[in-house]
Formats: structure tokens, C-alpha cells, sequence
């Protein structure tokens, strides 16, 4: 550790105690830490008029000495640097300009990289200008699948099936390349931070600050500028608060299909065009097709049926799909582990996260009560007649079809056929009752005409089945566009169709619209009321 470069930071500063502005929208700044943990950083930096370096920087800070000096160090590293090299400025690089950290200090260098990346990207994203070059941008996570997208990338292998090595010695082609071509660095990285919640586990979330510091660790370590978005308002606002409501109005809402499809990647597209960037890569399972349709490209399953993701990305429309990659589209699971692993990166067996990203670390049921004020609510399960057959504690923890946890000891299996949020009641039946082949569809979007649709999924994990598009009126298929209701006619029966779910409509493989099931026409005591159910996406009406 070299003392006299601390102590020089330490003692003379350099744009300590000044946010930098430039009154053309280039200025941003990005805060880490907590007064709870004792240091807090709040870094600033205005981006040149052409949008290419910075021009400027400063920060304001509290807590100890470290803190202070390693905001220091970052001002001194991006002042006047061009927008990449900055993105390539981590922890490590903060540590190094003042000499070295020792092991208890580093937290010090972590935290002003938190805010600077933080800063950096709300000022790419809003006014950066690169000029165009052909670059991709790679969504990272910080998982193994994200990772290994951005490694293929780096090697040139966008789509396209990559030679997997056999063998736990064998060096894969371009092993360890370099991120850049002629034209200047031709891969570049995002995350997205999207969820803040000290009852949430940021270690096991794909989303969360911690996931981001993971995400940045990974691309620099490949050589791969990085670059932050701070998403966790337009998050709670777009996909967090309907969740909420949709549950207290008895819907089983897609807050992952909502959020690919109008928060996560309208985001990363608009900062990829910032970047120069022609196209968005991501780490799904997923394919496209039709790129030559004057109507755009089309989603297609994944060729791991396994790790098929496409339903997931349902809700994006064909100009967004015809600017992503899908690097992993035809690679199995443990093909992408094989990969990451020859590479040595260290997330080669790091495990998949299961939980919604902002439940990582809680219950459904708590984070309920934390962010909606869903508190226990005791009220009645009934038969279809209305008989009483016993209570549960509150209609939004029941979906259709769910037949576990009802706690009613019968001799029989019951399932949920329906919930009820203005009465408060839950509705159980057989399996026979529950099954049904007409489902009942809103906000129908077509990206062809109806008649190509030829199957379904109902839900994310459920296998596609037989069916076929009906108009509103039960009628011929609608045509390729937007619609405000329609139905499907299932070639076999299914369990129960859940109100709030996608209807995720295929021809074959290929994606060819989606639309948002309701609940079916009323019947007895089946029919869920209560307030206007919630649109969980938004589409204009043909």
C-alpha cells in the first residue's frame, strides 16, 4: 500500500464536496451506501457536449476516512476520460489509484464504484453519443447464463450454434478474447438494478445491487466496459405496484413478462443506442424467426425444450425482438456450463435463482403485507353451491388449479376453480370441474393473423396445447393487431386456466401473439368479482 497516495487524496481532495451539472441533461449522479453502515457516497459527473468522454466530476460523502479518499481516486480516474475507458473503472481500479487497499478498507473503493456506475449509466442513458460501430450490448445478471452470452459475443457468436469443447481440458476457439475489434471495443455490457429491499436477499436476487457489483466484476474481468442502469423506480411503478394490485384483486399476475416486455429491455435498447450498438444480447433461452416478415421477426422456442424461455419474452413486440441475440438459443444447460467453466469464470456452477427477483429472501405472503399492506384475511372456501367447507387466511395466497394447501381434509382432492376478492371467499371443486377447453382472453396482441395460432401455453412450466383463436363473438380468428377480447377453443381439456396468467399463442414454435387470461363467463358462485381487474399490460385497441 503506498500511504503517501492515500493520504494525498485523503487530505487534498479532488472534487469532494461539489455534484457537477451541465444544464444540457449529461449530469447524473448515483448514491451507494447507508448512513445505517456509516459511509455514504453520493458521486456526480456531467458528460462532455458531444456525449463521448467525461467532462466533469465530483462527489459528497460521510463516513471514514477511506470513503472520503476513494471518492477522490474516481474523480481523478474519469475526469476527462472517454465514456468507455470510464466504464471500465471498478473497485480494483479505484484501490490501485490510491496505492492499495488493505483488506478492511476495500469496502471504501466497493462503495464509490457502486456510485460512480450508478451515475454513469442515468447519464449514458440519457445523453451519451457514441457514434455507431456495430457494437452489441450484453444484458449480465451476474449468473452463468448471462456470462457465458457475453463470452460467445466477444467471440463473434451471436445466434449462431458455438463449437462446445469435450472435455475438461480442452480450450475452447478464442479462448479468453479480447472485447474489442478495429473499430474500438465491439462488446459492451449492461445490469439492470431493479429491487432494493433489506428483507429481500440480495445475494441470490438477479436484479439487486449486489447481483450488479457481481455483473461489473464479471465484464471487466473479460475485458468488457460496463455499464449500470438504476431501473428500481420505473420497476416499482411498472411491474412491482400492479403485482400488488392484481393480487388483492384476485389475479395471478406475470411481473416478469411485464417486465420484459415494457421496463427491462426498452431500457437497455435505448442505452445501447446511446452506445453506438446495433443490437441487445441476453443469456435466454430463446430463438427468433421470420426476419425477413415486413412485420418483424417472430419469438421461437429455445432448441433446449428444458430451458425454453420464450413464453417469458412473450410480451415483446417485433421492432424490440428484431435488435436482440439470443447466444444461447441452441445450447443446452450444461453446455453453457461447460463453456463458462473452460473459460474459467467463476460462475460456471453458480446455482440458477428460483424466486421472482424481488422475493429472493421472503415469502410471497410477507413481501404481500410489507409493500401491498396484504395482511391474513380470514374468510370462507366453498363448493360451487356455496356450501362452507372450511376458512383460509385470505383469498390472494390461492390461484386456480392449486389443489395443495387448502387444508380442508377431505376424502377427495379438491382444487381451486376460482377466488372471489370482493366477498372474500375461495372457490374448490373436483379435478372435473376444474378442467375446462374455453378460455376466455383480453388485450389480445396479434403479431400475425389469428388462424396460424394452432396451440398454447397457459402457463410458463405447462406444455403447449391444441388450440384454436376465436374473435370476441366466439367467431372466425381476429387478424394480426390489437384486440380487446377474444377466446381459445382447447383441443384437449386443461386444469383450470388462472385469471392474470399469459396465453402465450403459437403456430408450431414460433410465437405469433399473446393476450392475458380472465376469468370465465359467470357461473354460480364461480364467477371471481370485485374492482376492475388491473391491465397487466397496456395495448392500444385496434
Amino acid at each position: 500500500m503506498d500511504s503517501e497516495r492515500f493520504e494525498h487524496h485523503l487530505t487534498s481532495p479532488r472534487g469532494r464536496g461539489r455534484l457537477p451539472g451541465d444544464g444540457s441533461g449529461g449530469a447524473a449522479d448515483g448514491v451507494a451506501g447507508t448512513k445505517a453502515c456509516g459511509d455514504v457516497v453520493r458521486f456526480g459527473l456531467a458528460l462532455s457536449h458531444d456525449g463521448t468522454r467525461v467532462a466533469d466530476a465530483g462527489y459528497v460523502a460521510e463516513g471514514c476516512g477511506a470513503t472520503l479518499a476513494a471518492g477522490s481516486a474516481a474523480v481523478e480516474l474519469v475526469a476527462g476520460a472517454p465514456l468507455l475507458d470510464v466504464a471500465r473503472i471498478g473497485a480494483r481500479e479505484i484501490a490501485e489509484e490510491l496505492g492499495g487497499l488493505s483488506p478492511g478498507k476495500l469496502h471504501a473503493a466497493e462503495l464509490v464504484a457502486d456510485a460512480l456506475a450508478r451515475a454513469l449509466g442515468t447519464a449514458a442513458h440519457a445523453a451519451a453519443q457514441l457514434p455507431a460501430a456495430g457494437r452489441t450490448l450484453v444484458a449480465m445478471s451476474g449468473g452463468v447464463d448471462s456470462a457465458v452470452a457475453a463470452l460467445l459475443c466477444a467471440r463473434g457468436a451471436h445466434g449462431a450454434r458455438p463449437t462446445v469443447p469435450a472435455g475438461p481440458d480442452a480450450q475452447p476457439p478464442g479462448h479468453a478474447p479480447p472485447a474489442s475489434g478495429p473499430d474500438g471495443d465491439a462488446v459492451l455490457a449492461v445490469t439492470v438494478e431493479l429491487w432494493a429491499d433489506e428483507a429481500s436477499d440480495g445475494e441470490r436476487s438477479c436484479c439487486s445491487a449486489q447481483a450488479v457489483r457481481v455483473a461489473r466484476g464479471l465484464a471487466h474481468r473479460m475485458g468488457i466496459p460496463h455499464f449500470t442502469l438504476d431501473l428500481r423506480a420505473p420497476f416499482r411503478a411498472g411491474v412491482v405496484d400492479p403485482y400488488l394490485t392484481e393480487h388483492a384483486q384476485g389475479l395471478t399476475p406475470n411481473p416478469c413478462i411485464r417486465c420484459n416486455g415494457h421496463v427491462r429491455l426498452d431500457a437497455m435498447l435505448q442505452l445501447a443506442r446511446r452506445l453506438g450498438a446495433d443490437a441487445l444480447a441476453t443469456g435466454h433461452y430463446a430463438r427468433s424467426a421470420e426476419h425477413d416478415d415486413p412485420a418483424g421477426p417472430l419469438l421461437r422456442g429455445a432448441a433446449d425444450p428444458a430451458k425454453d424461455q420464450a413464453y417469458m419474452l412473450s410480451a415483446v413486440e417485433p421492432e424490440t425482438l428484431a435488435r436482440l441475440r439470443f447466444p444461447l438459443g441452441e445450447l443446452t444447460k450444461p453446455e453453457v456450463r461447460t463453456l463458462a467453466a473452460q473459460a474459467q469464470l467463476p460462475v460456471a456452477s453458480k446455482q440458477d435463482s428460483q424466486d421472482l427477483c424481488f422475493l429472493a429472501g421472503t415469502s410471497r405472503a410477507a413481501f404481500l403485507r410489507r409493500h401491498g399492506g396484504i395482511d391474513d384475511n380470514s374468510g370462507e372456501i366453498v363448493d360451487r353451491t356455496g356450501r362452507v367447507l372450511g376458512r383460509h387466511r385470505g383469498h390472494h395466497a390461492f390461484t386456480v388449479g392449486q389443489r395443495r394447501g387448502l387444508g380442508l381434509g377431505t376424502p377427495h382432492q379438491l382444487y381451486v376453480l376460482a377466488t372471489d376478492a370482493r366477498t372474500n371467499r375461495v372457490v374448490v371443486g373436483s379435478r372435473e370441474e376444474l378442467e375446462t377447453t374455453r378460455v376466455a382472453l383480453r388485450g389480445l396482441r396479434l403479431h400475425r393473423d389469428g388462424a396460424r395460432v394452432d396451440r398454447v401455453k397457459l402457463r410458463y412450466r405447462s406444455k403447449a396445447i391444441p388450440a384454436r383463436l376465436l374473435g370476441e363473438d366466439g367467431g372466425d380468428p381476429p387478424a394480426a393487431g390489437a384486440h380487446r377480447a377474444a377466446g381459445l377453443q382447447l383441443g384437449a381439456p386443461v386444469d383450470g386456466a388462472a385469471p392474470g396468467q399469459l396465453a402465450c399463442l403459437l403456430d408450431g414454435e414460433l410465437i405469433v401473439g399473446w393476450a392475458t387470461i380472465v376469468a370465465p363467463a359467470p357461473a354460480a358462485a364461480t364467477e371471481p368479482a370485485g374492482p376492475p381487474a388491473a391491465e397487466p399490460l397496456a395495448l392500444p385497441v385496434a
